[in-house]
């Protein structure tokens, strides 16, 4: 038996990577293959409940969430995986750790992460209050090496989801 496989979704804060994770996890079961979301945003409450956003407390979360990963995915469990990693460290070093990567970005305009920004995070920096949001006053590292890319300023989530599904499927990520 194959082990399971892990896909990162990242992109900048508010570029749909947690709707993606859940249209992506239905459609997974909806096919027999079941799966579980690692959010940032549900981790950071129980990691690091106080955040900083410090470069060394960025290093240690995302490396807690490729650990976790690797560990559910090593047990069988699919793992989708929606946290913005603003470095290409972080994503790299969970594509060297588990067997079956995928990394998809969810690439979105600022001004439509800004625009959607269900946590005002954007509003905030632009008023000078934080300074650690990726894409707005701390940088945010695009993939080099994406197995995908999808527009989510330009697709719906169904057929983002789709085309995540489509790619893992050419991986042979959904046949044991």
């Amino acid at each position: 038996m194959k082990p399971a496989f892990a896909v990162w979704l990242t992109g900048l804060p508010a570029s749909g990577k947690t709707t993606l994770a859940h249209e992506l996890r239905r459609k997974l079961s909806a096919h027999g293959i079941q799966s579980v979301i690692i959010d940032s945003d549900e981790m950071r409450k129980i990691l690091t409940p106080a955040p900083t956003f410090s470069r060394e407390e960025r290093d240690w979360f995302y490396g807690a969430i490729a650990q976790l990963a690797k560990w559910l995915a090593d047990g069988g469990v699919n793992v989708l995986i929606a946290a913005t990693a603003n470095r290409r460290a972080y994503r790299d070093a969970a594509r060297k750790q588990i067997e079956r990567f995928a990394e998809v970005y969810v690439r979105c305009s600022i001004d439509e992460c800004r625009r959607r920004d269900p946590k005002g995070l954007y509003a905030k920096a632009a008023a000078g209050k934080i300074n650690y949001v990726p894409g707005a006053g701390s940088d945010f590292e695009e993939p080099l090496n994406a197995e995908l890319i999808v527009d989510s300023d330009r697709i719906a989530t169904d057929e983002a989801a789709d085309a995540v599904l489509k790619k893992l499927d050419e991986m042979g990520f959904l046949t044991q």
